[in-house]
């Protein structure tokens, strides 16, 4: 490979790095993972609200569910910007559940968060079991 062709190739991977970083930058990602299987959680149910300015509403953002690694991406819309602000994920456990013929104590779980620098990802996962369930800050 000549010197040329090697400095562009070099510089179409780290534009195309730099893109995808982009991309991702914004976004509000979720992960579900069943405790008791070890496995990811497939079609959980997930909404994303935005909490008004008054704090005494929530707008819905978007909603999705999990795909088969028990994964939404990105629950920001394209067309929506992330901005500073209190913001919830709910996860449809219940539902998820009583597919699984499993009984559960919760209903749904709410994760709230809060939104500081819209520039950063922010990745929500879920570890669930019938009668427990953790979440933390992921990247």
């Amino acid at each position: 490979m000549t010197l040329l062709r090697s400095m562009i190739w070099i510089a179409s991977c780290t534009l195309a790095s730099a893109a995808a970083c982009a991309a991702d930058s914004h976004a509000i990602s979720v992960h579900v993972l069943d405790q008791v299987h070890g496995q990811p959680a497939t079609a959980v149910g997930v909404t994303l609200e935005e909490q008004a300015k008054d704090a005494d509403s929530w707008t819905t953002v978007a909603r999705s569910s999990t795909d088969e690694r028990g994964r939404v991406g990105s629950l920001l819309p394209a067309d929506k910007t992330l901005h500073k602000g209190i913001y919830r994920v709910t996860f449809a456990t219940g539902e998820w559940f009583a597919a699984q013929r499993q009984a559960t104590f919760f209903p749904s779980v709410t994760v709230t968060f809060r939104v500081e620098d819209p520039a950063q990802p922010y990745h929500i996962p879920l570890l669930l079991s019938p009668f427990g369930y953790s979440t933390y800050r992921g990247n």
